[in-house]
């Protein structure tokens, strides 16, 4: 029995460790795709969503490291990942103010087809991640990026919509910092989902 737990075990953090490979790779090309396309397209909202992809690559290199680990371990890997989120949402809101003083042209086809892009590749993550999404804190935390990353993409394909058809800037910069709200709340819920699973730790300690 003890044999097979431990077998167990290392199954099912090399299936944790698959998962965030993929999802690593996956987030990692889209920050690429989507930084080099907002900085052409002067998209805050599209700029805002890759540097999402960005930290949310960061997050899953955390979440490796943390595989295999004590708990512990994984909870301080969670606390990180929140923090990073929140980090995130501030830059995101300070690049928000600046584009409303300095101004921005964002062009609201670029916007719909990298959030599409955007859209289908975290759909993906998703049904990846899906069994793993009432697991330990680490795996937790990651499927929370995803549904704040959908959301996000949502907006940035609705965004671009509304720059077309009013011929403003201002519903991109909307966007922005609907998604840095967005980020911001998630992470702050990351970080109180680690401070509570490490309280149950402690109360697991004889």
């Amino acid at each position: 029995m003890p044999d097979r737990c431990c077998c167990d075990v290392k199954i099912k953090d090399r299936s944790e460790r698959k998962v965030l490979m993929a999802l690593l790779a996956i987030n990692a090309l889209m920050f690429l795709v989507e930084i080099t396309v907002g900085i052409i397209g002067d998209s805050t909202a599209l700029i805002a969503d890759s540097l999402d992809m960005l930290a949310d690559a960061a997050v899953y290199g955390v979440g490796l490291y943390a595989v295999g680990k004590q708990a512990l371990a994984k909870i301080r890997a969670a606390h990180i990942s929140g923090l990073l989120q929140v980090m995130l949402g501030a830059g995101v809101a300070i690049d928000v103010v600046r584009r409303m003083i300095w101004g921005s042209e964002p062009k609201s086809f670029i916007m719909i087809t990298i959030g599409c892009m955007a859209l289908v590749a975290n759909v993906i993550c998703l049904q990846i991640i899906a069994r793993h999404r009432e697991g330990e804190v680490h795996m937790r935390a990651s499927w929370i990026f995803l549904k704040n990353d959908v959301i996000a993409n949502l907006g940035v394909i609705l965004g671009g919509w509304l720059v077309y058809l009013i011929g403003s800037r201002f519903p991109d910069l909307i966007i922005g910092l609907a998604i840095a709200i967005i980020v911001t709340r998630g992470g702050i819920l990351i970080m109180k989902d680690a401070a509570n699973e490490k309280m149950a730790q402690y109360r697991r300690v004889p």
